[in-house]
């Protein structure tokens, strides 16, 4: 069991190794931030689902300080270091805090092959919107994460493979969901081409 960590409740699903660019405006929340600074601490993203939480989240660290401004706002990075679940959430200060559980993943490699296709289907799913990754750098215990944290998929889908506690599992899941996104995406992108191609504006 983790010390009280701060929770920052957004509708969002941190991953391990993802960027989170964050605009702090809250007075609560720049008293939060403005304590991890000041003590080199991370605070727990979560996502907020209706008027609850998420049993699991992930840590963030601040990576850097864009900008200040004069009334106290931040725009800053920060990156997803390490899952949690949600023991107890702690109301005592402006902002929610909680005790976790730091979550592991259980030992497995992912099979060669499935690595390849989960490369391939997000290699297509970038190509259609223009974008391209660089994965050189991705741990391959994580990868999964890597994949589905460039894409503006499902929060529902993220928040489940947060959850998971299995790379190869992760990966089949992630293969599975690809699969069965992708043709809807490629039928949407050629009506779209379609569609700027007839007739010319003056």
């Amino acid at each position: 069991m983790d010390a009280l960590i701060p929770l920052f409740p957004l509708d969002v699903v941190l991953f391990p190794g993802i960027p989170l660019p964050l605009h702090i405006f809250e007075p609560r929340y720049k008293e939060m931030i403005g304590e991890c600074l000041a003590q080199h601490r991370p605070f727990g993203v979560v996502r907020a689902v209706e008027q609850s939480l998420a049993e699991v989240g992930c840590t963030a660290e601040i990576i850097t300080v864009v900008k200040e401004y004069p009334d106290g706002r931040l725009d800053l990075i920060s990156e997803g270091r390490s899952r949690f679940e949600v023991v107890r959430v702690n109301e005592e200060r402006s902002f929610l805090r909680a005790e976790v559980l730091m979550i592991d993943d259980e030992p497995g490699t992912p099979p060669g092959e499935d690595r390849t296709r989960a490369i391939q289907l997000h290699s297509e799913l970038l190509a259609i919107a223009g974008a391209k990754q660089d994965l050189s750098a991705a741990d391959p215990s994580l990868l999964s994460f890597y994949l589905a944290g460039s894409l503006p998929l499902d929060l529902d889908f993220k928040q489940k493979l947060l959850g998971l506690r299995s790379e190869p599992q992760r990966l089949s899941q992630l293969i599975g969901y690809f699969e069965t996104i992708l043709p809807n995406i490629r039928r949407a992108a050629q009506a779209r081409q379609k569609a700027g191609g007839n007739g010319h504006v003056y």
